[in-house]
């Protein structure tokens, strides 16, 4: 039984028609819109089939022919105001003068130092406890005479640094121990406040070497300190000037693969001047390595590549500090991790703390991530690289460029193209992919930033280092490797201590007695770890 058509109502037929008259011209006009569009845009299904394949290597390689090229090129700092890609004109071959007059430095660009110096307030300001050394001791003057010749990352918070050792009487002249951590707009800053720093991001081999060099060797000033980051400057002054030792007082390293060297040198007998290893302090480890790679792992990572962590497979090469760090966070987001270790000790703490230990070669065709922090060499090896499925991303948190073998990477087979500022991506012949992360180098400092305020603790130890050694008495300290006094590491906790309103408990003296220790400190004794 067919049911009887709806009845007409007065009025609402007229409207219906008019609303449907627009509805239809939207409709064409949108139709239009798509027509008028290029066929690529469209083609949804085809795109997907495309976007699933290994791209052919006959397909891409006029494409990323042009596109590594580049790879060679300069790329500001990720916490960088300027970008300095569009400027290739090399700094060595610049003309530049500071508002003083002075061209002893050579930057980026010195028109840049306004920002480097709002840059370095800000970290000033997370910094108390450098600041508050650098008011207690200026009056005294305890560096006054030093020159200071350094080699480290330039960062704003590492001007907070310089500019305080300055502060204290000292003379500085200054390069960076990485080729892709200098913030060029800081190092503008550094020199227009008439410190002798030779620095820029994206240097090449030769203007790394070139950059020291320039530091060192100086007609009329000689360096009676040494302040190293990896031991590259070390080992320039040994290689090409060891007269300058003659004079210096002593070395500060801050540094897992700096301090190896110099122990090395040590046991070899060539080491001719007292040295603090920094990075075996209590602050310097346990603060700098592990709670500062525990935030800075995931922002260079989420700056270069975006990934979501949830369920990725991670290997971490080496559970030291930094690797507890790495880990600690990683493990917090969901991610599952994977450890590799050599040293037993550390690979029964992985366990504990929940993670599996295996040999790299046992996970290398699963993970989706490949993070070293050993300070060794060849740890992730052509042979690891080639067995790494596509889209694996590859990084380091180590100190040295070393520990992936990036360099059996450039060969014809391969291309290289650049994604963006220190991402590459490694083609292979069939067209499988690995991301490569700051071409090996280290990746918080190469690709995003640090915390302020752990880099204070490692800057106010460093500080405290140099003091001590151009200070110390004949015979105090002699022509070995030592690790700064307990004591001052106690000192410079104490200075972070009122950041967060913390309040030390004393001992009495009868609890003094009991444990028999010094009310004031040192709290445990220099063994203990």
């Amino acid at each position: 039984m067919s049911m009887p058509d709806a009845m007409p109502l007065p009025g609402v037929d007229e409207e219906l028609k008019q609303a449907k008259e627009i509805e239809d011209a939207g409709k064409y006009s949108f139709m239009a819109t798509v027509t008028k569009a290029p066929k690529k845009q469209i083609q949804f299904a085809d795109d997907m089939q495309e976007f699933t394949k290994f791209p052919t290597k006959t397909g891409r390689r006029s494409l990323s022919r042009s596109i590594s090229q580049s790879s060679t090129d300069s790329y500001s700092s990720a916490a960088s105001y300027t970008d300095s890609s569009d400027d290739e004109v090399s700094p060595r071959e610049k003309q530049q003068t500071n508002s003083k007059g002075s061209s002893n430095f050579c930057v980026k660009n010195i028109k840049q130092a306004e920002f480097g110096r709002r840059e370095i307030e800000i970290a000033e300001q997370d910094m108390s406890a450098l600041i508050s050394l650098r008011k207690r001791a200026q009056g005294e003057k305890p560096l006054a005479g030093a020159k200071i010749v350094g080699c480290t990352h330039i960062t704003a918070q590492t001007a907070v640094l310089i500019e305080t050792l300055c502060a204290l009487g000292a003379q500085c002249r200054w390069s960076a121990c990485n080729i892709y951590s200098t913030q060029n707009e800081v190092a503008a800053a550094l020199a227009e406040a008439g410190v002798a720093v030779f620095a820029w991001k994206g240097e090449s081999e030769d203007d790394f070497w070139w950059c020291i060099d320039r530091c060192v060797n100086m007609d009329g000033w000689q360096a009676n300190m040494i302040l190293d980051d990896g031991g590259d400057l070390t080992h320039w002054v040994y290689k090409k000037y060891p007269n300058v030792f003659k004079k210096i007082r002593g070395i500060v390293e801050e540094s897992v693969t700096g301090v190896h060297r110099l122990y090395q040198l040590s046991k070899a007998g060539k080491l001719c001047v007292p040295a603090m290893n920094v990075n075996d302090s209590v602050t310097k480890q346990k603060f700098d390595n592990l709670y500062c790679c525990r935030e800075s792992i995931l922002d260079g990572l989420k700056r270069t590549t975006d990934v979501m962590f949830g369920g990725k497979q991670v290997v971490v090469c080496g559970y030291g500090e930094v690797g507890k760090g790495c880990c600690a966070a990683l493990k917090a987001l969901g991610a599952i991790v994977y450890i590799t270790e050599i040293d037993p000790i550390c690979a029964l703490q992985a366990c504990m703390d929940g993670f599996r230990v295996v040999k790299l070669n046992e996970v290398i065709r699963q993970v989706d991530v490949v993070i070293t922090c050993t300070g060794n060499k060849n740890v992730v090896t052509r042979e690891h690289l080639d067995r790494m499925k596509n889209s694996c991303i590859v990084c380091n948190m180590g100190h040295s460029n070393t520990e992936i073998d990036v360099t059996s990477l450039r060969t014809p087979e391969l291309t290289w193209e650049r994604v963006r500022s220190q991402v590459d991506h490694v083609i292979w012949p069939d067209g499988k992919r690995v991301v490569l992360l700051a071409e090996g180098r280290l990746l918080n400092l190469s690709c995003s930033t640090v915390p302020t305020f752990v880099l204070s603790i490692t800057a106010t130890t460093q500080a405290l280092a140099l003091i001590e050694l151009y200070n110390a008495p004949e015979g105090r300290y002699k022509q070995d490797v030592y690790l700064l006094p307990k004591k001052m590491d106690e000192y410079v906790a104490s200075l972070h201590l009122p950041s967060f309103d913390a309040h030390l408990t004393e001992l009495t003296d009868d609890q003094a007695k009991y444990l028999g220790l010094n009310k004031n400190g040192p709290f445990k004794p220099n063994y203990y770890r």
